[in-house]
Formats: C-alpha cells, sequence, structure tokens
C-alpha cells in the first residue's frame, strides 16, 4: 500500500461511497423490475458485484451482473460480455468501473452496448478524473478529483482493506 499522505478513499469512506451510489442507481431505477450492472473487468466488475449486493438489500429491484471484457490498451477491439444482448435489450443499464480517467474505456463501452435498443442508460465510477479524452461523464460518481496528466489513481477493492490512492 501507499503511505497515507498519498490516500484518496480510505476503508471506510469507500464502502460509504459505494452504498450512496447503490442508492442513487435505486433511485433512478425505482419503476423497474431488474437493472443490469455492467462491471468493466477487473475493478469495475468487484465494484458492479458490491453494488448489487447493496441494491439486492435496501430494493425489490433484482439486479443483474455482467462481465464488460474491454482490452484497455487496444479498446477498438471486438467487446465482449459474459450475458447475451437479449439479456440486457429493453433493460435499464448502468456501466461501471473504479477510475474514469481519459474516457476512454466508458465510451467504447458505451459504444458497445448502444447497439441494442436500452430502456436507460447510465455510468457509474469511483473516482472521476476532471480531464478527459471522450466527451463521456459519470452519472453517478463517489469522488471528483482534479488531477495532472501523469497522475495515476490507484483503487485496491480486493482483500480486507479497500483503499484509492493518487500515485
Amino acid at each position: 500500500m501507499e503511505s497515507k499522505e498519498n490516500s484518496i478513499l480510505t476503508h471506510e469512506e469507500i464502502n460509504h461511497k459505494i452504498r450512496r451510489i447503490a442508492f442513487q442507481i435505486y433511485e433512478s431505477n425505482m419503476n423497474e423490475d431488474e437493472v443490469v450492472l455492467a462491471g468493466i473487468d477487473s475493478n469495475g466488475y468487484i465494484l458492479a458485484k458490491k453494488l448489487k449486493l447493496i441494491i439486492s438489500k435496501i430494493s425489490s429491484i433484482n439486479p443483474i451482473l455482467c462481465k464488460v471484457l474491454i482490452d484497455k490498451k487496444n479498446p477498438r477491439q471486438p467487446i465482449k460480455t459474459s450475458i447475451s444482448a437479449e439479456n440486457y435489450m429493453n433493460k435499464s443499464v448502468v456501466l461501471i468501473d473504479d477510475v474514469l480517467n481519459s474516457g476512454t474505456t466508458l465510451v467504447y463501452g458505451v459504444k458497445h452496448f448502444l447497439d441494442v435498443p436500452l430502456k436507460q442508460f447510465k455510468t457509474a465510477v469511483l473516482v472521476n478524473r476532471n480531464h478527459k479524452k471522450y466527451p463521456v461523464k459519470a452519472d453517478f460518481k463517489g469522488i471528483s478529483l482534479s488531477t495532472s496528466l501523469h497522475e495515476h489513481i490507484d483503487v485496491v477493492l480486493e482483500g480486507k482493506r479497500f483503499e484509492a490512492f493518487l500515485k
């Protein structure tokens, strides 16, 4: 782990922000029976699983997990999902990632899901950086930060202690 002076979010803060995002997703989908939580592999999918647990506890909505496989170095490659397009067609979808950096991964993820008709489409991130290459926004975000282009944000969501820190 990094030193505490580089810490952006502590374990408790991350849990609080995940819970708040879950409530926002619920509020945005109150009239839905199901919502597809499409997490970008790997941390986005871990975040989606945590959101699914909370949404299941706080509402009657059935959250459906979907793992989204994007080659982050070459996002123009075909994107794969763990569920077929028929399983998210005409449903509410939330595309989830841990950090919104340049927007490249999120914008290609959005493009993939827009190939089928959807009832509603939103995006959620734990950390939103305020400089982007593409005009993509996070509908639900844990924290927004203004960082320089050479700074990097690491999010640890596995293990006993979660943390987000600046490198």
